[in-house]
């Protein structure tokens, strides 16, 4: 003990030129603390990306580190600063197929330690959402449909990170995760499954039919998002304000003919609008080679150009749907995006997401492609962040996703007098009928 507290001192005595005689461990402490206090420097604040969920979880300047000396109860606590961590690093990531394209998007990534946070800030936080999603429903308080896309983060989480908040975004029906990523908070979401007032639809909506500036939902009908989102293109081409359009759908989606005719009309107008379909390999309980012909759907545009990508690494999305944007912003017309992603859940929780495929997939899936697990195993071995950092966060999300759901479950529902509300956006109020003659309500804008 006594040889290693010598050690340790001499190394003290060397790095910061001064005496240090510690005897006892409670002395190194002191001395350790006092040059720790001394020359870190104060931890800047977390750079802000172009979208911020509201309301993050803090995450502590500092992580510990520790180092066990010898004997019970004899630990050394070192803290690490930033300057410990690498700022920035740059990361092979898979590469893409294309269609009708000469080249694609890179092959490589850089990522700044801010950024690398803030994904798997983002990523985990939806991923803890939904599993809280999940209990609520099976203790019955949420109700009807309801479905989750944990396992497909990296979808929602990449394409925010490369488009601009006054760009636009239409899903299907699985959007919590976007709904989250476009500015609603958690406690907004949550009340919203719920059915109550505070939720983002005051209650009204559902898993479904959530909105947000620039974010059109949430679409219950399977692929009707699509002709819309080919709309809200026309309409930025006809402004000229340089935006995109992003219009999501998924994989059991792809056969429907409004889909072909939306890719008529986008080819033929050159709209700026990126098609994105989600592969998750399964329409409902269907396999995509059951379903389709042609399961190759980043070319199923014809004369569209077309790019398949890795939709389990966030790294991959970000960089595909910076080239696809960059493609729509040139006038060169839309694009279409294949991204390979998974559900962990069943198509929606009235399906236990087992009866078509084994849960031997679903786990290796699970531990060899998780888009969360991924970017912390990268952060790590390129020393971008410390274990103990990701832990801190990890407490700070279920945190904040607890008390989003006290909120959820507590707050009231909305009054009858409030059913037919907001019909319009900007109008004067008028009587609405209800369900029969002689029932009148009122809708307020």
């Amino acid at each position: 003990m006594k040889n290693m507290l010598t050690i340790i001192s001499n190394a003290l005595c060397r790095i910061t030129g001064r005496n240090v005689g510690a005897q006892t461990v409670s002395e190194l402490l002191v001395d350790l603390s006092e040059y720790v206090s001394a020359t870190s420097p104060a931890a800047p604040a977390l750079a802000h990306t172009r979208r911020q969920p509201p309301k993050p979880p803090p995450v502590s300047p500092r992580a510990l580190a520790s180092d066990q000396l010898d004997g019970p109860g004899s630990r050394v606590v070192v803290s690490r600063s930033f300057a410990d961590f690498a700022s920035q690093a740059t990361f092979d990531i898979k590469k893409c197929d294309v269609h009708r394209l000469e080249e694609g998007p890179p092959v490589q990534a850089e990522l700044t330690r801010d950024q690398g946070l803030q994904y798997y800030r983002v990523m985990q936080t939806v991923r803890r959402m939904e599993l809280k999603a999940d209990q609520l429903y099976k203790q019955k308080i949420i109700r009807g449909f309801c479905h989750l896309c944990d396992g497909q983060e990296a979808c929602a989480v990449g394409i925010e990170a490369a488009i601009n908040p006054s760009d636009h975004l239409i899903t299907a029906y699985r959007a919590h995760g976007y709904t989250y990523t476009r500015g609603i908070s958690v406690k907004e979401i949550l009340a919203e499954l719920t059915g109550r007032k505070g939720g983002v639809a005051k209650g009204k909506g559902g898993s479904m039919h959530m909105y947000a500036p620039h974010f059109y939902g949430g679409n219950g009908i399977v692929g009707a998002q699509v002709p819309l989102g080919a709309g809200i293109a026309l309409a930025c081409q006809y402004q000229g304000n340089n935006q995109v359009c992003v219009s999501l759908y998924g994989d059991g989606a792809a056969n429907q003919g409004q889909l072909f005719e939306s890719f008529n009309m986008a080819a033929l107008w050159k709209l700026p609008c990126i098609f994105v379909c989600e592969n998750n390999k399964y329409g409902m309980g269907t396999s995509v080679e059951r379903a389709s012909a042609s399961t190759d759907y980043y070319t199923r545009g014809d004369y569209i150009p077309g790019i398949r990508v890795d939709g389990m690494d966030v790294l991959c999305v970000r960089e595909a749907t910076r080239f696809a944007a960059d493609h729509c912003r040139s006038g060169k017309g839309p694009i279409i995006m294949e991204l390979q992603t998974y559900r962990y859940h069943g198509h929606s929780m009235s399906d236990p997401g087992v009866s078509y495929r084994t849960r031997d997939e679903i786990q290796e899936v699970r531990s060899k492609s998780d888009p969360i697990s991924m970017l912390k195993e990268r952060m790590l071995s390129s020393n971008m962040a410390s274990v103990e950092e990701f832990k801190e966060m990890d407490v700070a999300i279920r945190k904040e996703v607890e008390e989003a759901t006290r909120f959820a479950t507590s707050d009231p529902e909305p009054p009858l007098e409030e059913l037919c509300n907001h019909i319009f956006s900007n109008d004067l109020p008028l009587e609405v009928r209800g369900t029969n003659a002689w029932v009148k309500l009122k809708s307020v804008s």
